[in-house]
């Protein structure tokens, strides 16, 4: 059984993590993506390799999402930022780690190089989603859809079987958090693994990725006919011996 814990932010915030605690070592952060949760396969086996290789391990669920506090309708990047910020400060304090993001959980960690760019030693983006809000799902609305979000607030996105509430402040807040833009000068592994395949977001975001990392040691790994998810068995080898290189 999987050992969640509750990190209590403010009388009404409560935010669901799992963690390995190493006083000393270097940790991985992994951050999950979009209505995503700490249920699937990716934190598992992070958590377990982490265990095998006696490194510290967090990973976050945001506000709104799966067992933490609040409506995902409520919440956007910016406040998605500040949880994971507040999380690393007080569970990681002074330790070193290694970010993980996972298709928005990339944008997230992007978005922590400004408050920790000190502790990062390395960055794993899997499926790569900076941005998204604008650049993929806004942009492929319609006229009509864009109206009935601007009117009521919200456009219930059907994509995939499943359904994604879109609020139109989550939008405009994704317009506050631009990170293509602007470069971030660290000697550190960067690597971005993509589905050739990806259908959700091309492998061009993960390309924009590593051109904002300067002196980093850059790869991108484009899995031949790959999908978003990028988490079948064997994928997940190739994950891990990717992850072996950054450490």
């Amino acid at each position: 059984m999987t050992n969640f814990k509750y990190y209590k932010i403010s009388k009404t915030k409560k935010i669901r993590y799992l963690c390995n605690y190493y006083k000393k070592n270097l940790y991985i952060v992994f951050l999950h993506g979009f209505m995503s949760d700490l249920e699937g396969e990716k934190p598992k086996v992070f958590l377990k390799y982490a265990k095998k290789n006696k490194l510290g391990f967090l990973a976050i669920e945001y506000s709104g999402h799966g067992k933490s506090s609040g409506e995902f309708t409520k919440g956007n990047i910016s406040k998605w930022t500040s949880d994971t910020r507040v999380l690393i400060k007080n569970i990681i304090k002074k330790n070193d780690f290694v970010l993980i993001g996972s298709s928005m959980g990339s944008w997230i960690s992007l978005n922590q190089f400004k408050y920790f760019k000190k502790q990062i030693k390395g960055f794993l983006g899997i499926g790569s989603a900076p941005e998204f809000l604008e650049k993929i799902m806004w942009k492929k609305f319609t006229k009509k859809m864009k109206a009935e979000t601007k009117k009521n607030g919200v456009y219930n996105l059907k994509h995939g079987g499943y359904e994604y509430p879109i609020t139109y402040q989550l939008i405009k807040d994704g317009k506050k958090n631009k990170i293509l833009h602007k470069k971030i000068d660290l000697q550190i592994p960067v690597t971005m693994i993509h589905g050739s395949k990806d259908t959700t977001v091309p492998v061009s975001f993960s390309r924009k990725v590593l051109k904002l990392f300067i002196n980093a040691k850059k790869k991108l790994v484009a899995i031949k006919n790959g999908d978003h998810s990028l988490f079948n068995k064997k994928l997940q080898k190739k994950i891990i011996r990717e992850l072996d290189l950054i450490f």
